[in-house]
């Protein structure tokens, strides 16, 4: 019998070329559409569960306002960030893995999303507690939720398949280092940042380019608690965290969070030390500093949770003029991905919904039909473009769409390589330079813990190699308290 696995096929049994790089104009351009094993196995991932949301199943959230306090007008014409605007958010927090029942106070990264009703539209960031997450291509998104969901016989979730899929990915290892530390257990919604991970794209009155980065810093501070504390409030309130929020806006104790962004020029994102549009990856706050946009403070509790918390769709594709993505592979990805998921968990007119509908003016399209359908226009309106009746017309102009340079040939490959980008570089940086003693102790308690869930000798052999390649200090720690023999970091 051949050790060889099996060749990776479509669900027509068509061999594919790569499970791990999707098809890209160059290895910086943007995913084609006509890529069709990714569109396959992101149509198919969406649509696995019925009716709750595949990832971020479980969570709560709140009404609130925006405020800007400082001008960024030189970095983006949109209406929103202008000095002196304001509008309407709502707010969603969530757990990653955990299913629509599962307690709050699971170890896992935490989901942060804002939905901004502006004057020009909706605009969604959509994020979590992290700067950066665990793979840098959606090519292996679906297989990363499945190895941190169940068995599909026990209907277990497994140590082994959660390690095997990260030590076999060593992209994974600067989000893992954060959700294996205090970050993965927070006290409270209120008490985590907020981050849209992503690199973005701001636009200005003048057409001029800049690459940003999102941060939501909580003006409550933040607060994490113990691996014994989240346990037993697991097994004594599993909405705990729902609880918090909702209680605490009910007393008057209304959660803020300053909204700040770090701003790259455009140009530098080619020399730049790392990729800067690798999720895995973050920007040095003294190479770019938080800059000041405004805050938002959450005041007002839903009426209905289902109709306004579970029904609530983000995404990040939601942009509005002077405001746009990047060639992020991931964030490419979820533009499909998002309306996607929305479109067959709640219905292809999730946008009319209250909680999703604009706050905008008036909307001029030539939608028609679907499911739920209730809005429509006077029969005389013509239904399609172009038309000689007065039907709405795009205007380039007001759309202020962002977009880079890009020339190449269609390849399968890992985004091109910055002068200090490796897998495990920024992942030991946090744990020497950001984690405190103590942090550092709780870090090698909760792997020790881990380790000792693992039943697969190669599985086990890989986590200390992992942790190891993070810090040599602390995988030869680990492999001492797991009785495994230490190994050396591998060359970089």
């Amino acid at each position: 019998m051949s050790d060889k696995p099996p060749a990776s096929t479509t669900q027509t049994g068509i061999p594919v070329a790569s499970d791990a790089h999707s098809l890209t104009v160059g290895p910086d351009g943007p995913t084609v559409l006509h890529d069709r094993y990714i569109v396959e196995k992101l149509a198919q991932f969406n649509r696995e569960r019925v009716p709750e949301r595949i990832v971020h199943a479980k969570g709560g959230g709140a009404y609130g306002q925006f405020a800007v306090t400082n001008d960024v007008s030189a970095y983006t014409r949109a209406a929103f960030l202008q000095p002196g605007a304001a509008c309407e958010v709502l707010t969603r927090f969530s757990s990653v893995a955990g299913e629509l029942g599962s307690p709050d106070t699971w170890r896992d990264v935490r989901g942060f999303a804002v939905k901004f009703y502006t004057a020009e539209g909706n605009f969604d960031l959509v994020g979590n507690n992290t700067p950066v997450f665990f793979i840098k291509d959606a090519m292996k998104f679906p297989d990363f939720i499945h190895s941190q969901k169940r068995l599909p016989g026990s209907g277990l979730r497994d140590a082994d398949m959660q390690w095997d899929f990260w030590t076999l990915s060593p992209e994974t290892s600067h989000q893992v280092t954060y959700l294996m530390g205090d970050r993965g257990l927070p006290s409270t919604w209120r008490q985590m940042q907020g981050y849209g991970s992503h690199t973005y794209q701001w636009i200005n009155a003048a057409g001029e380019r800049f690459w940003v980065k999102y941060h939501l810093i909580s003006r409550q501070g933040t607060s994490e608690m113990t691996a014994d504390e989240a346990e037993r409030i697991a097994g004594a309130n599993a909405d705990f965290y729902r609880q918090d929020l909702y209680e605490a806006i009910e007393r008057g104790e209304f959660p803020t969070w300053d909204v700040k962004v770090q701003i790259m020029p455009y140009a530098e994102a080619k020399t730049y030390r790392f990729n800067p549009f690798d999720l895995t990856k973050t920007w040095s706050h003294k190479d770019y500093p938080l800059v000041d946009v405004g805050h938002f403070t959450l005041n007002r509790n839903p009426k209905n949770f289902f109709a306004e918390i579970e029904q609530a769709a983000f995404s990040p594709s939601n942009q509005v003029p002077g405001t746009d993505i990047s060639p992020d592979k991931m964030l490419m990805a979820r533009v499909f991905a998002y309306p996607d998921a929305q479109r067959y968990r709640v219905g292809p007119n999730y946008a009319e919904l209250p909680v999703n509908s604009p706050h905008a003016a008036e909307l001029h399209n030539y939608s028609q039909d679907g499911m739920l359908r209730h809005s429509f226009h006077a029969p005389d309106v013509p239904v399609y473009a172009p038309n000689s009746f007065g039907g709405p017309a795009a205007d380039p102009s007001a759309a202020c769409e962002g977009s880079w340079e890009s020339d190449g040939e269609l390849v399968r490959t890992a985004a091109t390589l910055h002068a200090d980008d490796n897998d495990f570089g920024q992942a030991g940086s946090l744990y020497r330079n950001v984690f405190s003693p103590d942090q550092k102790a709780r870090l090698l308690a909760t792997l020790s813990g881990q380790g000792k869930a693992l039943t697969v000798d190669a599985v086990k052999a890989r986590f200390v190699q992992y942790w190891t390649n993070v810090d040599a200090g602390l995988g030869a720690a680990l492999a001492a308290a797991l009785g495994l023999p230490a190994v050396q970091p591998d060359a970089k």
